[in-house]
């Protein structure tokens, strides 16, 4: 701490630190909790707690609603807490129309975008792309705007465009869907062979769906495409459903609405299917289907 923060060795703590540790404790704050703020930032320390830290604090409060959460807030990123960047660049997106519930989702997750020098060339820029400060979708367009570079941007819109996605195409999936640009390049091309090569289903129906890029593809998607692909075979399953709210419901919804629901012997292979896709162990105790309903795979 002394050696990034030389000036400690000569005020008086008493004065500069020992009432910043009062703070924090009374807002709930552990001791083993500040002894991680300080070690970890000991630029905590450094700004005035009368005029600094206090109506930040409260800013971030007034948001979050609760002391622990703010608390949390400190320890996850306390070095955008110390900038005076944060409350400028709150008061930024309140006057630019985003709404508080959006705020406190960048607080709790992504407090580091509260610090940009750029936040309000950002904030326009997912304007223009058509999202709505009041939907939750702007603050997850804000944070890939943010966090992928544009030679980055560029190359996974390359991605996109190799698998027969256009500009216009690619824009309306990340309205839908801004997580789709926080995927990696390998992560799109994955999914797009998957789904385009493997099961020979209509790349732009992703498009309607591009929160899947997202999604396990062990754990998720490959077991569930499987157990579609065979009911479109069979004819248990129209041509025309959505091939892409299977994959969005729960696991347990799934079961019921895609395997349960059949007679017994179409039921037992949809769950050999699945299980299998699954890499289930051929050894493993054979659950009662009844009961699977219970186990989260």
């Amino acid at each position: 701490m002394l050696s990034r923060e030389p000036w400690l060795l000569s005020c008086n703590p008493n004065k500069r630190v020992l009432p910043k540790f009062e703070f924090l404790l009374s807002k709930g704050a552990s001791t083993s909790d500040i002894v991680s703020i300080v070690t970890k930032t000991p630029r905590f320390l450094s700004p005035s707690l009368e005029n600094h830290i206090i109506p930040t604090y409260e800013l971030v409060h007034s948001f979050l609603l609760s002391d622990e959460e703010t608390v949390a807030c400190i320890i996850r990123n306390t070095l955008s807490f110390c900038s005076s960047r944060m409350s400028h660049n709150i008061k930024l997106l309140i006057g630019c129309g985003v709404s508080e519930s959006n705020i406190a989702i960048l607080l709790r997750k992504w407090p580091s975008i509260l610090c940009s020098i750029d936040l309000l060339k950002e904030v326009e820029e997912v304007k223009r792309l058509g999202f709505n400060p009041s939907k939750t979708t702007f603050s997850i367009a804000l944070l890939a705007k943010h966090t992928v570079c544009k030679s980055k941007w560029d190359e996974k819109i390359g991605v996109f465009k190799k698998w027969g996605w256009d500009d216009e195409t690619i824009l309306e999936a990340f309205r839908r869907q801004p997580n789709c640009m926080l995927v990696s390049c390998d992560k799109i091309n994955v999914v797009m062979n998957f789904w385009v090569k493997e099961l020979g289903w209509d790349v732009l129906a992703l498009v309607r769906g591009p929160d899947i890029f997202g999604f396990s593809l062990e754990k998720k998607i490959i077991p569930r495409a499987y157990v579609l692909k065979y009911l479109l075979g069979k004819g248990l399953m129209k041509k025309d459903a959505s091939l892409i709210t299977p994959f969005r419901i729960s696991e347990i919804l799934f079961l019921q609405k895609f395997v349960e629901c059949f007679e017994e012997e179409e039921t037992s292979q949809l769950l050999n299917i699945y299980w299998e896709k699954l890499n289930v162990q051929d050894n493993r105790e054979k659950v009662p289907f009844s009961k699977l309903q219970m186990i989260n795979l």
